[in-house]
């Protein structure tokens, strides 16, 4: 999932911050200056002023009163949470957004890509230029990144439209100047509406987690060095029976959360760039790479490693976990231990799933990386694009996650249906954490409001403390908090349209490059050596000036 928030926020932005329409940009400027100097966003559209409820006109600055009289319908592009997937088939029929459309009384048309084919997905919809009104997509991830999609007649800038169409967003922003950097690119362009994680606590939420119950019947501690993991697992095969010691999600990579530094990090690198001592590095073109490789081909032929690990899918693995065929993995402390200590428990009364900390060489040691976000992340985010029938009526309705109400609705969900009020604090009520239909509170949640997960709004810390109900999970949290990823992760760098589509293709060449090294090899079709004829290709295809482009755009964030 991902950068992993300003503390201190969750109870504040009830209040003072969201009560007087929370948000805008900052640096101590509002979003209208920067897009005055920057150029307009809002003069692309062609859309007609509505009217608030409450008397205040589209373009007045001033907060939209919800639900918004219109009667026009939104197209609106995203993917369904994995969290839902084989519960709901489409966004319409979730619960949280039919609310969703009924509080800013805006109605939408939904698509959504097939899972876990989301990039492919829109590369086809681009294409055909039959845009939707709103995308909800990663644009840090797009070719050329969002620069290059406003440039190019995909997107909108979004600076004029959020100065007068978005107070609460706008107010955020300004009053947290550290957010504001982050989510627009070095020229000032605000590109969609942000996901912000509200509170410190919200930034680390995945790792390593292992059956303690194995641990305990075979007089196991919990691993903390590559050498207890290997011994671990081979435990869990020769006397628990596993099929899949270790098992993990390979789609749409494999192993997606090498990038956070699971088991990798142990090698002192990642599966992507990284800064230290002043330089961008991208960790399989360093030493440390070739020495996981080695271990997860060792892993793998000895069967410690799951034998479909290349192409397993989260079904696959929620499948193995329940079935007692996997005893280890990486997952998230709601999505993971949430989801599927109630599965292993169907099967086998006295499983419990725990966290372990990202494994080190030397006992003792800290780990170098770990998954941890910064307060922005781009997954989630909303921009509004080009063809936007009304773009006005698009952001006001996006801009309601940013208010008060918002705020309640994204992360609680319905008042009296999702959640109560008990002693002025909105406490989820038994439909999600008890749900009568069995889902686990993960995929309740999920259902019902968007805390749990990336959109348009900020996460309040108060639905973690609620979500992870098992001691377990808030156990999870401060196990896997402790790394130094901070010290070594990148901040959300936008390269210009010109360095980013030569790095765009640069690293379409270079990551197939990668996948193809780490499958063929940890597979066994090719040996550990043939890595040192991968790296001298990598070399070849520009891996340099990939960094000296990384490099420059740290810079100017820097300078931001």
């Amino acid at each position: 999932m991902k950068r992993w928030m300003a503390s201190g926020l969750s109870v504040v932005l009830l209040g003072s911050l969201l009560a007087a329409c929370s948000s805008n940009n900052g640096n101590n400027e509002s979003a209208g200056n920067t897009g005055n100097a920057n150029g307009s966003a809002g003069g692309t559209g062609n859309g007609t002023t509505e009217e608030g409820t409450a008397g205040s006109p589209a373009g007045s600055g001033e907060a939209s009163a919800y639900p918004i009289k219109t009667d026009k319908t939104l197209t609106y592009w995203g993917e369904i949470t994995g969290n839902l997937i084989g519960v709901k088939s489409s966004l319409d029929e979730v619960p949280f957004f039919q609310d969703w459309q009924k509080n800013t009384g805006v109605k939408l048309a939904f698509t959504s890509p097939p899972a876990g084919q989301t990039k492919e997905a829109l590369n086809v919809l681009l294409a055909s230029g039959d845009l939707p009104d709103m995308l909800e997509y990663n644009f840090l991830g797009f070719p050329g990144g969002p620069e290059k999609a406003i440039g190019d007649g995909y997107i909108l800038k979004l600076n004029d439209l959020i100065d007068k169409n978005a107070p609460n967003l706008k107010k955020f922003l300004q009053d947290h100047p550290d957010i504001d950097k982050m989510v627009k690119t070095d020229s000032g362009s605000y590109y969609a509406f942000p996901f912000i994680r509200g509170d410190e606590y919200l930034r680390v939420f995945q790792g390593p987690i292992i059956r303690k119950d194995w641990l305990d019947e075979l007089g196991l501690p919990v691993p903390e060095t590559i050498d207890d993991w290997t011994n671990t697992l081979r435990a869990f095969k020769e006397k628990k029976g596993a099929a899949a010691p270790l098992s993990f999600v390979s789609k749409p990579r494999f192993f997606n959360e090498s990038g956070n530094g699971a088991f990798i990090g142990a090698f002192g690198v990642n599966r992507g760039f990284y800064q230290e001592e002043g330089q961008i590095k991208f960790g399989p073109a360093e030493p440390g790479f070739k020495e996981y490789l080695r271990l997860f081909h060792d892993w793998y032929a000895e069967g410690l490693i799951d034998k479909n690990a290349a192409t397993a899918d989260s079904k696959a693995l929620d499948s193995n976990i329940a079935s007692g065929a996997t005893g280890a993995t990486v997952g998230n402390a709601g999505g993971g231990i949430g989801k599927w200590q109630p599965l292993v428990q169907a099967n086998d009364s006295k499983a419990v799933l725990v966290a372990a900390p990202y494994p080190v060489l030397k006992k003792g040691d800290t780990p170098k990386f770990g998954q941890r976000q910064q307060a922005y992340s781009s997954e989630g985010t909303v921009a509004v694009t080009t063809s936007a029938k009304d773009p006005e009526l698009a952001v006001r309705m996006l801009d309601y996650g940013y208010s008060e109400e918002g705020h309640m609705f994204f992360n609680f969900g319905t008042k009296g249906v999702s959640y109560d009020m008990v002693n002025d604090y909105p406490t989820y009520t038994d439909l999600l954490l008890k749900n009568p239909d069995k889902l686990a509170p993960a995929q309740a949640i999920s259902m019902y409001a968007r805390g749990s997960y990336n959109g348009p709004f900020v996460q309040d810390k108060r639905y973690a403390e609620q979500f992870f109900a098992l001691q377990t999970q808030r156990d999870a949290i401060g196990i896997w908090a402790k790394t130094d990823a901070a010290k070594y992760n990148l901040p959300p760098l936008t390269p210009t349209p010109e360095e980013s589509s030569e790095y765009a293709t640069i690293m379409t060449d270079i990551d197939t490059l990668v996948d193809e090294m780490t499958l063929k090899i940890i597979l066994g079709t090719e040996p550990v050596d043939k890595y040192d004829d991968y790296l001298k290709k990598m070399k070849s295809l520009n891996l340099d000036r990939a960094i000296e482009i990384q490099t420059a755009a740290l810079e100017r964030y820097n300078s931001r």
